[in-house]
């Protein structure tokens, strides 16, 4: 693999060397342009103003005091286009007789439609004309938001929803399917893939892009495998920094407020977050930007301590510790752990350590050992450190060069099969780019440390195995149990005395040895070893990336674009998460697509039609192909449009190559070398549910006369065969029968059920696949104030990639308990395992969304969205649980004015509501799952900020606050903290601030 690097960066530098020598022009001339730039009304000076040469990669920015200087390589005619978000662009023709003292006037425009886009098609595009829905935020948007941070702001988009897992690890998704860590969608950084290799799916902004360098964001909805490659299969958001060219000068923000939570440990804490960005161009050719952001404070609490065991069967509400033994909090973790008393008394019976009359008192009840809270193991002291740095060369007025460098470093607690403290988690992405007006190409990796992170329930687990044995405590809980009960005391005080006394000296959280016994524990990687249970998370995989397009612009009787790319993951878990080669050494996973698009436009340039094909290619599946095509029509201001396109993902490294003991099962990969090693072929495999059911029916004929008569009737004829060889004397017999019949009724039973123990069928393991129909309208109407977007879908999944749990017999042999199948209903005589398989069942969804914004008088704007997704046939899906994770309804509603027109002044609110849902995902207690209970109650939440720009110091002021009036707070996913209301200041200063 340090081959593989070295020649990675190797190739890049040579590319940059190779492209750099072969673009050099010479050119005949060079021309300086000068001038100033003004706003329309007030005739002040506008600093920032982005001017470029069209079709060129050169441009400038006008000073503090408007002016500017561009020196071009080519000889006039030529054409400047001057842009600046929140006014309407312009384009200058430059002659002769007006490169010197050029003066250019802006006018402020409403935004709405205005948008140029480029992420529906990879080509420049009005947004109302887009093939697809498209969300998107600008810099005037992003500063405006009335949430702390522009990431909380993805919440106002239509159909977004998002699940906050911590304070700054929060997931976005579209169109159903829902997760903590979602592998369904895509998040690009100035191009790059902001993925945690190891996971396949984004932390959050934990190592993302800092709002001040941040110039727009773009949302595209639902499956965008055609121009995007795998994953994109739900979503793909983009995020675009600023270019050191375009955006100079200091610029620095601070912002501090309070946390407020009724049910965290301190309910009220402080934040604090501090950004500042600097960038300057050198020359006409070289520009630099480094930019620096730190956030600290006390995390969110999960702090839902409801019963997961299912007191009754029935409910999640009513278990408590004191009156369920079996408790199993969501949030509370080492309770997990539980065993049948009455197997244990057994145990102990046989050992001689309890006399046999004890079982007489002992239930058939379920026990748990006593848990902690989250708070009292997890790292809730959440940091986020991002810092980047680029440098762009115009090698010339055709070409840059960039260099550019973004790492992120955090602390924060993420939902998945566990809660995982992310301790010292971070990652690096370095590319290096070179691209023109209608080409690129770059390069990248990713660099994924995963730090000191741990699972929390597993550490809460070795904490009370490194104290007591469970075998030690479930022991002494039996015994002090059955010498309660004998002395008359009723079930409940009999349990309260057989905990009191089972947790006798128990690590007190806080203490030493608590404290001690945690440390242990996280320095030990999953799943531990001879000192003991370990919960340490080990990742540190790499990925590596190169990829180019290129947009025919020669061409003038329709748009042609087509691009490549090919990707390396290089898995690294130092052995304890992924699997091993023969030699040792981990996998590599080998990936490489391409596509083509075409675009014409006919009937008076009125429809567009769009066709695209892309191939992918990974080395352990078969390749695929995702075609797209679209049409829109545009009648005066109204734009029809019209969509179909497959989507897919492929499995994630972990689906593809994990091999992990944890306490419940041995988590292992989809593809056909576990299933060799494992011995699948040879030793049957049995679904947990099949196993279940045939368990179920062994113990029920366990009580079955017909059985029992059977077992004794064979229990006399050996007693008797042993008599007629002399082995036991006649007297004998009764005992001989007495001891055989409770061995040979469970034989007979299972037996008696062998048309129930079906070994389940493992079928090729293949990418996930999603066809998508989408039908769309958007227009700017009413003088171009009222803008009304819609779109209704419907998608298809095919190969849906779910989590199957597989049990085999872990001693086969030719003996009855193999035979027959009981070895697989003991703990103590079966393998359990958990793979991603593909469910044969096709899935249907479908949902709609409409949102319309209005341009109000004295620029205040109003808005409103709501979005309905649906699960379309559950009913055929045979009691399989596809994790849809969505709310039918989500509504947001927005009411703002960037300035009032009084001082300066500026405000923003927003309204948000959703329906409830059920949350399935493997962190929801199996029962509570398999009967729907897991229940996410609707909510709603208010935002609101008010901003004054002080002018004079070039600064904006802005005071705000989230969830104002929600005072119980919400939670966004089963298992995830309860997030408060959030009151923040902050004040940013812009040296191009106008």
């Amino acid at each position: 693999m340090q081959n593989f690097t070295k020649s990675f960066y190797q190739g890049v530098f040579l590319l940059l060397v190779t492209v750099s020598l072969n673009i050099t022009e010479v050119f005949a001339q060079t021309t300086t342009i000068s001038g100033q730039v003004t706003e329309v009304g007030t005739k002040e000076t506008l600093v920032g103003v982005n001017i470029v040469v069209k079709g060129r990669v050169v441009g400038t920015i006008s000073d503090l005091n408007g002016n500017f200087t561009l020196r071009v390589n080519e000889a006039p005619p030529l054409t400047l286009i001057f842009s600046m978000v929140g006014f309407s662009s312009q384009e200058v023709e430059i002659t002769d007789s007006n490169v010197t003292n050029l003066q250019v006037s802006l006018a402020e425009a409403s935004i709405l439609g205005q948008e140029v886009i480029v992420s529906a098609s990879r080509i420049e595009e009005n947004v109302l004309q887009s093939a697809v829905t498209v969300e998107r935020m600008d810099i005037i948007s992003i500063r405006e938001a009335p949430q702390a941070n522009f990431y909380d702001a993805l919440n106002n988009m239509k159909g977004v929803e998002m699940s906050t897992q911590s304070l700054t690890f929060k997931s976005f998704n579209t169109r159903g399917f829902n997760a903590n860590g979602n592998v369904r969608t895509v998040q690009l950084i100035d191009g790059m893939d902001n993925q945690a290799p190891g996971l396949n799916f984004s932390v959050g902004n934990i190592a993302g892009i800092s709002e001040l360098d941040l110039e727009s964001l773009e949302l595209l909805p639902g499956a965008s495998s055609a121009l995007y490659g795998p994953n994109a299969i739900n979503g793909i958001l983009l995020m675009n920094s600023k270019n050191p060219f375009q955006y100079q000068g200091f610029s620095a923000q601070i912002k501090t407020g309070v946390m407020d939570e009724g049910q965290r440990s301190n309910p009220t804490t402080g934040f604090y977050d501090f950004a500042a960005r600097y960038a300057t161009a050198f020359n006409d050719k070289l520009a630099l930007k480094v930019n620096v952001n730190y956030l600290r404070a006390d995390d969110w609490q999960a702090n839902d301590f409801r019963d997961q065991s299912l007191l009754n069967g029935s409910t999640i509400a009513g278990g408590t510790r004191e009156n369920n033994p079996g408790y199993n909090g969501v949030n509370i973790y080492g309770d997990e752990t539980s065993v049948n008393m009455f197997s244990v008394a057994q145990s102990l019976v046989g050992a001689g350590l309890l006399p046999e009359a004890a079982l007489g008192i002992i239930p058939q009840t379920s026990v748990s050992r006593t848990g902690y809270l989250e708070r009292d193991l997890a790292d809730y002291g959440t940091k986020s450190l991002k810092l980047n740095a680029a440098l762009h060369w115009r090698l010339n007025d055709r070409v840059e060069a960039i260099f550019q460098g973004n790492y992120g470093a955090g602390t924060t607690v993420y939902t998945g099969a566990d809660r995982y403290s992310i301790t010292g988690f971070n990652i690096g992405q370095y590319k290096a780019e070179l691209k023109g007006a209608n080409w690129f190409v770059r390069a990248y990796t990713t660099q994924e440390r995963s730090g000191d992170s741990y699972a929390v329930g597993i550490a809460a687990q070795g904490i009370n195995e490194a104290w007591k044995t469970s075998q030690q405590w479930f022991g002494e809980y039996v015994g002090a149990y059955a010498q309660a009960a004998g002395q008359g005391a009723d079930a409940n005080t009999a349990h309260s005395a057989a905990r009191a006394f089972a947790d006798q000296g128990r690590f007190a959280p806080g203490s030493p040895q608590f404290n001690q016994a945690l440390a242990d524990v996280r320095s030990r990687p999953i799943p531990g070893n001879e000192q003991g249970v370990g919960a340490r998370f080990v990742d540190k995989t790499n990925l590596y990336h190169l990829e180019g397009s290129y947009t025919f612009k020669d061409v003038t009787w329709a748009d042609f674009v087509m691009g490549a790319n090919y990707r390396l993951y290089s898995l690294n878990s130092e052995g304890t998460l992924f699997a091993t080669q023969e030699n040792g050494d981990e996998f590599t996973i080998n990936e490489y697509g391409g596509y083509f698009q075409g675009s014409k436009k006919l009937i008076n340039d009125n429809l567009k039609l769009t066709a695209s094909v892309r191939y992918d290619k990974n080395e352990n599946f078969a390749g695929q192909w995702s075609p797209r095509v679209s049409a829109v029509y545009t009648a005066g201001q109204h734009n029809f449009r019209a969509s179909y396109q497959t989507g897919f993902r492929i499995p994630t490294t972990q689906d593809q190559f994990i091999d992990l003991m944890t306490p419940q099962a041995r988590l292992i990969g989809g593809l056909p070398l576990f299933r060799d090693r494992y011995n699948f072929n040879t030793n049957p495999v049995y679904s947990l549910a099949t196993v279940t059911q045939f368990g179920g029916a062994v113990l029920a004929d366990t009580q079955n006369p017909v059985i029992i008569n059977q077992s004794i009737d064979q229990a006399t004829q050996i007693a008797l065969g042993q008599v007629e060889s002399g082995l036991i004397t006649p007297e004998q017999v009764p005992a001989v029968i007495a001891a055989l019949v409770p061995q040979l009724v469970p034989v007979n039973a299972a037996a008696n059920n062998q048309d129930l123990k079906q070994p389940y069928q493992l079928t090729e393991f293949k990418p996930e696949v999603v066809r998508s129909f989408e039908i769309g309208y958007k227009s700017l109407i009413a003088g171009d104030k009222l803008m009304i977007d819609g779109y209704y879908y419907y998608n298809r999944f095919e190969n849906f990639i779910g989590g199957q749990v597989l049990v085999q017999d872990r001693n086969p042999g030719p003996g009855p308990a193999s035979a027959l199948g009981l070895n697989l209903l003991s703990a103590n005589t079966r393998n359990v395992f958990s793979m991603p398989v593909n469910r044969q069942e096709i899935i249907k969804s479908y949902g709609w969304a409409l949102g319309m914004d209005y341009q109000l008088p004295k620029n205040y704007t109003i808005g409103g969205n709501v979005s309905f997704n649906k699960l379309a046939n559950i009913e055929d899906l045979g009691g399989f649980q596809p994790s849809f994770n969505t709310p039918e309804y989500r509504t947001n509603f927005t009411f703002a004015n960037r300035n009032i027109g009084y001082k300066n002044i500026g405000f923003a609110m927003a309204w948000r509501w959703q329906d409830e849902f059920v949350w399935q995902s493997s962190f929801v207690g199996p029962l509570v799952s398999t009967q729907g209970l897991s229940v996410m109650p609707a909510f709603s939440t208010f935002d609101a900020q008010v901003s004054y720009k002080l002018k004079s110091l070039k600064s904006i002021i802005k005071i705000g606050g989230s969830n104002l009036f929600n005072s119980s707070g919400y939670r966004q996913a089963w298992g995830n903290p309860t997030v408060g209301t959030m009151y923040f200041v902050s004040l940013t200063f812009d040296e191009f601030l106008n």
